[in-house]
C-alpha cells in the first residue's frame, strides 16, 4: 500500500507561482511513474504531468506546457509540481498519483494510488 499526501496549494493571484509537493509513504516509490492531475468544479479529472521513475521521461499537458514543471526526489520519496504564471483556469483540486505497474508514465486510468488532493485557487 502507498499513501500519497499533497501539499502546497493555496489562494494566489494570476501570474503568481506555487510549488506542490507529494510525499509518499508505505513503500519506496523510486521504481514507479508518478504524476499530477487536476479536477475543476463540474469537470472531469484531467492529466497535468507525468514523470518516469528516473525523471528522464516527462510528459506535460499542452495547457500548462512552458508554465508547469514536474520533478522528483527519490531520496525523499517526493514528487513536485512547479507552477508558474498561474491563470484563473488553473483553479482546481490537484491530485498526485502513482502507477505501480509502470516506471515510465501514469494516466488517469492507469493510476493505482491517489492522494487526497490540494486546492489551488487563482484569482484574476
Amino acid at each position: 500500500q502507498v499513501h500519497l499526501v499533497e501539499s502546497g496549494g493555496g489562494l494566489v493571484q494570476a501570474g503568481d507561482s506555487l510549488r506542490l509537493s507529494c510525499a509518499a509513504s508505505g513503500r519506496t516509490v523510486s521504481n514507479y511513474a508518478m504524476g499530477w492531475f487536476r479536477q475543476a468544479p463540474g469537470k472531469e479529472r484531467e492529466f497535468v504531468a507525468s514523470i518516469s521513475w528516473s525523471g528522464g521521461t516527462r510528459s506535460i499537458a499542452a495547457s500548462v506546457l512552458g508554465r508547469f514543471t514536474i520533478s522528483r526526489d527519490n531520496a525523499k520519496n517526493t514528487v513536485y509540481l512547479q507552477m508558474n504564471s498561474l491563470k484563473s483556469e488553473d483553479t482546481a483540486v490537484y491530485y498526485c498519483a502513482l502507477d505501480e505497474h509502470s516506471g515510465v508514465a501514469v494516466s488517469t486510468t492507469s493510476a493505482d494510488f491517489w492522494g487526497q488532493g490540494t486546492q489551488v485557487t487563482v484569482s484574476s
